[in-house]
């Protein structure tokens, strides 16, 4: 009963930290919020220079600054997980280095706050606090990581854990946790050499994709509206009466914005697939997601605006 309590009073805390929102990221949705009011109030006005196409323009503009601080989160996160994972790595070597010497767990912990782990200092600071306090050391490394709050670490800290609880040989453990590490971490790395390159090809084909439907856009179409206006005044067979009929509705500001929204909606899924690919998981996804919709976004609308 008391573990149910406590899971569902983790998954709230979980729940509340991804809902709230930090200084800059509050203040991008200000300002997006701003500048699409005021362009609705000049749409509104109608004011000479400003028409709908523009509104989308700045619009598309404006939720880029709303994503911004977002985008620069997600890529601050993925690189405190990797920098964190490193020195997690160089942590558990010399807590082995340190248990196998003879000294125990909790002293070489102690020991080891002293020592610089990067992104990790405040947190083995942490533990070495607690353990000092008198805190037992599954308890400890059980807050430590609660509040790392990685795949990793967790899976690797309670191993660490269970030996600790059940008194075995506590050094052959670390030392297997240290070795899963670092195979983890090599893994990782050669992963991400792989994939490089198709992250990259990702990216052009998307572009590819943007020319080819500007191209169908202010070429193909303003060609085909050509040819209609043609049939549209020769006196043609019944088959061609047909296809006049049929191209009298055509209407190019239509498939423009028929076009806006695919390559939006074609935008996001291929931020999630270029995601999925690189780095394995579809919330690394989201910031291809957003260069991808708002690239396609400012690109469509600005092409409509001043090629249009």
């Amino acid at each position: 009963m008391q573990d149910n309590l406590n899971f569902k009073m983790e998954k709230t805390k979980s729940l509340n930290d991804a809902f709230r929102l930090n200084r800059s990221e509050v203040i991008g949705i200000i300002i997006g919020i701003s500048i699409i009011a005021v362009s609705g109030i000049l749409l509104l006005a109608k004011v000479s220079f400003f028409d709908v196409k523009i509104f989308y323009f700045v619009a598309g503009i404006s939720v880029g600054i709303m994503g911004l601080p977002f985008f620069l989160n997600l890529i601050s996160e993925g690189k405190r997980d990797k920098n964190i994972e490193q020195m997690f790595l160089e942590f558990s070597r010399d807590l082995v280095e340190g248990v196998r010497s003879g000294t125990p767990i909790n002293k070489t912990i102690i020991n080891l706050k002293r020592k610089d782990y990067g992104s990790l200092n405040p947190h083995i600071a942490k533990l070495a606090n607690q353990i000092e306090l008198g805190i037992p050391v599954q308890n400890a490394f059980q807050t430590f990581s609660k509040d790392i709050n990685n795949t990793i670490i967790k899976r690797s800290v309670n191993l660490i854990r269970e030996a600790e609880r059940s008194g075995g040989k506590i050094e052959s453990i670390l030392e297997s946790v240290t070795f899963s590490v670092g195979q983890i971490s090599k893994l990782k790395k050669e992963r991400e050499a792989s994939v490089y390159s198709l992250t990259i090809q990702g990216y052009i084909i998307f572009l590819i994709f943007i020319i080819i439907m500007l191209v169908l856009e202010f070429k193909v179409f303003p060609i085909v509206a050509t040819l209609n206006q043609g049939l549209s005044t020769t006196d043609s067979s019944d088959i061609s009466g047909i296809i006049s009929s049929c191209k009298q509705n055509f209407d190019i500001n239509e498939f423009s914005e028929s076009f806006m929204f695919l390559l939006i909606a074609q935008g996001f899924f291929a931020g999630l697939i270029i995601g999925k690919i690189s780095d394995g998981n579809l919330k690394a996804g989201l910031k291809h997601s957003f260069v991808l919709v708002i690239l396609s976004w400012i690109i469509s609308t600005a092409a409509q605006t001043f090629l249009g």
